[in-house]
This record gives structure tokens, C-alpha cells and sequence, in this order.
């Protein structure tokens, strides 16, 4: 099992190249890894698949990270992320680690929401905000 630590320096390393250098963005997978994005139903087999479709992503991308977890095998990302100076959006980075290494990957990105009125009271920022 991976140290926690190690997991997280790996997970902090490609957030900091992600939009930079892709090489190095790409270091903490395995070279059998699998990206999935559930939402569209999207699945890349392979780095080199996450590095040609990484590559010629369209859009510009802005993003926060809110939150990392790591626990046992697994590092959750919460995260902000914008779309071409679009609206902020929620996204969620599942990282699934085989020895010091990303095996899978599943991204979750949504749309926030205003709670309705009578839960106001409990509401702590606007949902789509990233954080300061």
C-alpha cells in the first residue's frame, strides 16, 4: 500500500502541470491506466490515450482545488473548474492508486445549485464560487 503522502505529492504534481507540461502532468499513472468519465460515458484506455485527448482538449481551463482526501488506495479531489472564462462548475476527481501510481480515473463535472428556500438558512456560499 502507498503512503498517503506519496499519493497526495502525486495527485498535487499533475494539478500544478495539468495545463503546463503534459509530460510531467501524466507522471502518476500507470501506463495501463484507464480514464473514465461516467457523466458522458467516455473511457480512454492507456496514457498515451490521456495524453493525445489532454493535448488537443479545446477549451481553456481554469481550475481550484477546494479539497484532496487520501485514504488507504484512493484520493478524492474536489475541485472548481471553468470552461473558457465560462461559469465556475463543480468537478470531482476519483483516483484509484496500484502501488505509487494512478490505475483509474473517474471525473465527475456539474453545475451548482441554489438550495431552495426553506434550506437558506444553512447555505454557506454561492454554490458555483470557487473558493477564495
Amino acid at each position: 500500500m502507498t503512503e498517503t503522502s506519496v499519493m497526495l505529492e502525486q495527485v498535487r504534481q499533475h494539478w500544478e502541470y495539468i495545463a503546463k507540461d503534459i509530460d510531467r502532468s501524466h507522471e502518476m499513472y500507470h501506463e495501463d491506466a484507464v480514464l473514465e468519465f461516467p457523466q458522458s460515458g467516455e473511457r480512454f484506455e492507456g496514457l498515451a490515450t490521456f495524453k493525445e485527448w489532454r493535448a488537443q482538449y479545446p477549451a481553456t481551463l481554469q481550475f481550484q482545488i477546494r479539497r484532496m482526501t487520501a485514504r488507504e488506495d484512493l484520493v478524492v479531489v474536489e475541485c472548481s473548474i471553468s470552461y473558457d472564462d465560462g461559469p465556475w462548475q463543480f468537478g470531482v476527481q476519483l483516483l484509484d492508486f496500484r502501488d505509487d501510481k494512478v490505475i483509474r480515473e473517474r471525473i465527475y463535472v456539474m453545475e451548482g445549485w441554489d438550495a431552495p428556500e426553506w434550506r437558506a438558512p444553512w447555505q454557506a456560499a454561492t454554490p458555483a464560487d470557487p473558493p477564495a
